[in-house]
């Protein structure tokens, strides 16, 4: 996976990249492996947990850029 957008389905991101999952227990998803979690976008995640989607989009990039 070599970029995301907020429309990415977490579950997409942690099969290509298990790494990622810090990002997303640092915005205080820590049920990442129960179906509802993994079938969200990252925007959906972000509205939930009161998060800038764009700055974790982001980062996550940034992030996957730097492997």
């Amino acid at each position: 996976m070599t970029q995301i957008t907020k429309d990415t389905i977490i579950g997409d991101i942690l099969d290509a990249e298990k790494d990622c999952s810090k990002f997303f227990l640092e915005i205080g998803m820590h049920c990442l492996g129960c179906p509802s979690a993994r079938g969200e976008t990252v925007e959906q995640a972000c509205e939930v947990h009161g998060v800038d989607c764009d700055e974790l989009v982001e980062k996550i990039n940034d992030f996957l850029a730097s492997k």
